[in-house]
């Protein structure tokens, strides 16, 4: 059994990757289906047909090899599963074999950093071959049959989330990245699109909801709260903060506080009026790291980010 992030070989029953943190599951046994969400994503290649008239085979299958080569390695960094390659398109999936919360808000960062990573092909293939490639991707999220072997890529999901994605990637203009209307709800507010306005798609009787997917903000949940009534009532809160980092200055030493309290109370305005206090006095500088909802980046990722964030 090996990590599905780092790779890392782990003991035969183990949840957890004791390298990176990565949650762990063994891939479902053939015939061992299930129904669960997940969000699918459709990748073509626009005017492939094109490339064969002015490259070589080989040359033309390189070039394909290395475009897959990049697009899987944008969708396995934000946790994804390349499930099959079709042609030239590519089917990617999240939330198998492991599930997690944001597995929509990670489809969608996986297809705007493949943009990104075919431009950077693209410098070298048109400082070489005088070419450059573009694509066309489709998002959806809902409910899919799963089953098979992840690592194998067998029949992994099928459905009609499945079917509504390949339709968007396929109404897509080039560059553009379509997504469902309940992927926009489950990426969060974060996300920024514009309709399209209904769609006929092939198969459907009804129009189907779709999105241009222009942009992705910051997932940081303290910078997505909004705090626009005066802060009161928190002076003892304040006072035992400042306390603790008096004691800490004075000492010379390291240490460690925690704030907890029932969701809602205002431990996050909390802790970010007192920073931003002492950071306008100039009596304080601070890094902010944090644990996010998945461990690909390794156990320490939090700690390496507030030092990376340090003025």
């Amino acid at each position: 059994m090996t990590c599905p992030s780092c790779h890392e070989d782990l003991p035969p029953k183990a949840r957890f990757c004791s390298s990176c943190g990565t949650p762990c599951a063994a891939p479902a046994a053939p015939g061992d289906d299930e129904r669960k969400p997940v969000t699918v994503l459709f990748c073509d290649l626009v005017g492939s047909t094109a490339l064969s008239g002015v490259l070589d085979p080989e040359t033309l299958r390189t070039v394909t090899l290395r475009y897959f080569e990049a697009m899987s390695e944008r969708i396995v960094a934000e946790g994804g599963t390349p499930e099959k390659f079709i042609g030239d398109a590519v089917m990617a999936v999240f939330g198998v074999p492991v599930v997690r919360e944001d597995d929509a808000r990670r489809a969608l960062a996986a297809a705007l950093g493949m943009r990104e990573a075919l431009a950077r092909l693209n410098e070298e293939l048109h400082a070489t071959l005088g070419i450059r490639l573009t694509t066309r991707v489709g998002v959806n999220t809902g409910q899919v049959v799963a089953g098979g072997d992840a690592t194998a890529r067998q029949a992994l999901v099928s459905g009609e989330t499945v079917n509504i994605a390949a339709r968007l990637e396929q109404n897509a203009g080039a560059g553009e990245i379509l997504i469902g209307p309940d992927t926009l709800r489950a990426a969060g507010p974060t996300v920024t699109a514009e309709p399209t306005g209904p769609l006929r798609l092939k198969g459907k009787q009804d129009s189907v909801e779709a999105y241009r997917l222009l942009a992705l903000g910051t997932d940081d949940p303290a910078q997505l709260r909004r705090f626009d009534v005066p802060f009161v009532g928190r002076d003892a809160e304040r006072d035992a903060l400042d306390a603790a980092l008096a004691a800490t200055v004075r000492d010379g030493r390291a240490g460690l506080l925690r704030v907890t309290g029932e969701a809602g109370v205002g431990k996050t305005r909390l802790v970010r009026e007192w920073l931003a206090r002492g950071a306008a006095s100039g009596t304080l500088a601070y890094g902010a790291g944090r644990c996010r909802s998945h461990g690909e980046q390794g156990t320490l990722t939090p700690l390496a980010d507030a030092l990376r964030s340090l003025p």
